[in-house]
């Protein structure tokens, strides 16, 4: 069993050069760690693009779990969570890169807040602008306020983090699985992620749970961390954007029952309807308009059995 103070855990699937940026980066940072001990686990969703070998030659201090197929995010996770017996685990994609002290700050945050079940670092872009690092608790209402662009005149489903200082830690319902630092003991009382999730939606449940319980959740500003973004998702666009809402609606049904399902997946229907025949229109005259159309297509098509 792990006796370090922190296992970052993080999850592959065909991201290979992401993958060797992340763990480059991270090498960097346990060299310049201190007195903080960190071991990583990489666990590897049966990619098909030589990311096992690269982690076997080039990283071999990381200990590497194969999966023979892919068993998907959440409980790819939780097989890494249940081999570290660290106080700390930070959940983190293959598709980010930690800055220098990003890990020691968001650790030395938790070790000043008992209350705090869980914590994450401000988020960048590829380009450096900010990336929204998390949210208000998922509601069908806020997701359809967001969808039919509300939310920019007065947000609901999201925080205006842009006007956030840089260095204040604030209190915040949901974090972005991205850069996801967890208590061990709050992991503990609550229960690992949920593996019904195959991808997405996966981190809203955990923090719903935390929150419940009575653990709080805080966003980090003054650790920062590069997240490119679909590092892995956007291999399969279409398929992923579908699940994106199929996990939602998994959500919706676990803590709000069928009711609440049929009600989030009318207010998609209503919501993405428009968009469909926005896009078909414009699809002769645009390859982007012709993709967007063919996967609302799907979605709706999808919705009913969600």
């Amino acid at each position: 069993m792990s006796s370090a103070d922190l296992t970052i855990v993080i999850v592959n699937w065909n991201a290979r050069d992401l993958l060797a940026d992340c763990l480059h980066a991270i090498a960097r940072t346990m060299q310049a760690s201190g007195a903080l001990t960190i071991e990583v686990l990489v666990v590897d969703n049966a990619s098909t693009d030589g990311s096992v070998a690269l982690v076997q030659s080039q990283f071999p201090w990381v200990r590497l779990i194969v999966n023979a197929k892919n068993i998907g995010f959440a409980a790819a996770n939780n097989q890494a969570i249940c081999m570290a017996s660290s106080r700390y685990i930070l959940l983190l994609n293959s598709d980010t890169v930690v800055h220098p002290g990003a890990l020691a700050t968001l650790v030395h945050f938790m070790e000043g807040a008992p209350h705090a079940g869980a914590c994450g670092a401000r988020l960048l872009n590829g380009d450096g602008t900010l990336q929204p690092a998390c949210h208000p608790m998922l509601t069908p209402g806020r997701e359809f306020w967001r969808l039919i662009f509300l939310d920019q005149l007065w947000p609901r489903a999201t925080y205006r983090i842009g006007r956030w200082d840089t260095v204040t830690p604030r209190r915040v319902e949901v974090i972005k699985g991205a850069c996801l630092l967890l208590r061990r003991v709050a992991l503990d009382r609550v229960g690992l992620l949920d593996g019904g999730y195959f991808m997405y939606t996966e981190e809203v449940d955990l923090c719903y749970r935390l929150a419940q319980a009575g653990w709080e959740l805080w966003y980090v500003p003054a650790a920062v961390v590069t997240h490119y973004g679909e590092g892995s998702s956007k291999q399969a666009a279409e398929s992923m954007y579908v699940q994106l809402y199929r996990s939602k609606v998994q959500f919706y049904r676990k803590f709000g029952g069928v009711r609440r399902a049929r009600l989030a997946k009318a207010l998609l229907a209503l919501a993405y309807v428009p968009r469909w025949l926005a896009a078909s229109l414009g699809s002769p005259f645009s390859t982007r308009l012709r993709r967007q159309a063919r996967t609302f297509r799907r979605l709706l098509a999808d919705l009913p059995g969600m």
